[in-house]
């Protein structure tokens, strides 16, 4: 008896305690969303993020408040020599944050660490027993589902200055994580609700069959053709046309296009 009122008063205390740690967490984010923009960021956003100038005030204001969420939660990890700038962070930053701002959304809850590299890495090789673990392969990114994103600045800085040819190492990564945010790598990222659902699978599926027939017969697609690996791949490639081909993509795929409005909450030909 008394040791099921101990454990009941503790389950209380421990509920009590984790509403209050998520209401200073909420409370915390959205005073980090209001705080002011330094100007040298800004400088870097103009020089490192071309669409940055074009957004509206609203959107802009937003994305600041996310960059600001996304630099005080993740943890920036230089790899091979990589220094960990201002510019680094923020030219980041701003390129995931991009895909948020149409968004009411947390901030890559599960996201962790970045870790940054300054150009191609290789991944695989050895492993610690002398044999063969997987083949070398170089890399420009990876997105983990352990809460972790693989960058290579040259990879990044590549993406922000050319922001017209629908390659972008970074909102490719991010767009993982939003895929990732539901535990599972499948090209359907968390929707708003069962009927989203239904209208997604039915748009990419049919879009996704179009798009490997046009890649497997060697013709040109708005969407990079290792899109064609797997649906999780199409999702990302579609991002980075979304944001940086956006007037391509809805004259030829105006249906993947309207799916992608509706969950990005924005409309990247406005800019």
């Amino acid at each position: 008896m008394i040791r099921g009122i101990i454990f009941a008063l503790g389950v209380v205390l421990c509920s009590g305690i984790w509403a209050v740690w998520i209401a200073s967490r909420r409370l915390h984010r959205a005073r980090l969303m209001q705080m002011p923009f330094p100007d040298a960021w800004c400088d870097i956003l103009t020089c490192n993020l071309p669409p940055y100038k074009q957004l509206p005030d609203a959107l802009r204001s937003r994305l600041h408040g996310y960059i600001h969420v996304f630099l005080a939660e993740k943890y920036f990890e230089g790899c091979g020599g990589q220094e960990i700038s201002d510019t680094v962070r923020v030219t980041i930053a701003a390129q995931a944050c991009l895909l948020l701002i149409g968004r009411n959304t947390q901030c890559y809850p599960k996201l962790r660490s970045v870790l940054v590299y300054p150009h191609t890495y290789v991944v695989g090789g050895k492993d610690d027993f002398g044999g063969q673990a997987q083949p070398p392969s170089a890399r420009l990114g990876e997105s983990w589902q352990s809460g972790v994103v693989v960058l290579s600045w040259n990879s990044v800085k590549g993406g922000a200055t050319n922001f017209d040819d629908g390659h972008n190492v970074t909102i490719h990564e991010f767009a993982h994580q939003l895929d990732q945010e539901d535990g599972a790598a499948d090209g359907t990222p968390i929707l708003d609700g069962f009927s989203c659902y239904r209208t997604w699978a039915i748009a990419l599926s049919g879009e996704y069959g179009s798009f490997l027939k046009r890649v497997r017969s060697y013709r040109k697609t708005v969407i990079d053709s290792y899109g064609a690996t797997n649906p999780a791949e199409f999702f990302a490639t579609a991002s980075e046309a979304f944001f940086e081909k956006p007037d391509q993509l809805h004259e030829r795929r105006p249906d993947l296009f309207a799916e992608l409005v509706r969950y990005y909450k924005l409309d990247p030909r406005d800019w």
